[in-house]
């Protein structure tokens, strides 16, 4: 029995050896997104990356003005964070939801607020000089400009729409299907969040 055991282990030693990626590797790994800020929450608080050490993170960078496409990402979002909470309450519980806008001009905490409100209790919006904002936005990634102004003086705000999972130590992990809706986003949560 025990011959019979070396010799499998032998044969096994011999084969090719195994070079497929683990099934939980993160899609972001090792990516170069994200790094310390220093931006003002909605409530008028100074928030710094590392205040969220320990904590997953969903990270949004958008603006309140946007006619479509942030709020039905922010929806879409934040109703897969709640389906996931209401599967997973105490791992959801681990997860701090953050909008960064890229429109300091107005996006004012008051409106911060009005907006985040609007799609979940625990969504912090953050805003910051532009200066500021466009030095964060480039450790994230995240291109964007400020279209045509607009009689009237409106104008709306270009920019790319990532919803990225941060982990406890603030490493990328994926990116959310905001755009295959909550299920897909909470399926998304449920794979990473632990």
């Amino acid at each position: 029995m025990i011959l019979l055991a070396a010799i499998s282990l032998f044969l096994a030693a011999c084969g090719p050896t195994q070079t497929a990626t683990p099934i939980n590797e993160a899609p972001l790994a090792g990516a170069r997104i994200g790094g310390p800020f220093e931006l003002t929450g909605e409530d008028g608080k100074t928030y710094r990356w590392s205040d969220f050490d320990g904590e997953y993170r969903i990270v949004y960078f958008g603006y309140t003005y946007c006619p479509d496409v942030c709020p039905t990402d922010m929806q879409r979002t934040m109703a897969g964070l709640k389906k996931f909470a209401k599967a997973q309450p105490q791992l959801a519980e681990n997860i701090q939801p953050i909008f960064v806008t890229v429109d300091p001009e107005r996006d004012t905490p008051a409106v911060l607020t009005e907006f985040t409100d609007a799609f979940h209790p625990r969504l912090l919006g953050l805003t910051g000089s532009p200066e500021k904002i466009e030095e964060v936005a480039k450790k994230f990634a995240v291109a964007y400009s400020k279209g045509q102004e607009q009689p009237g003086g409106g104008y709306l705000m270009n920019h790319q729409s990532f919803v990225y999972l941060f982990g406890p130590k603030g490493e990328p992990i994926a990116t959310l299907p905001a755009d295959q809706g909550a299920d897909a986003v909470a399926a998304e949560l449920t794979r990473w969040v632990r």
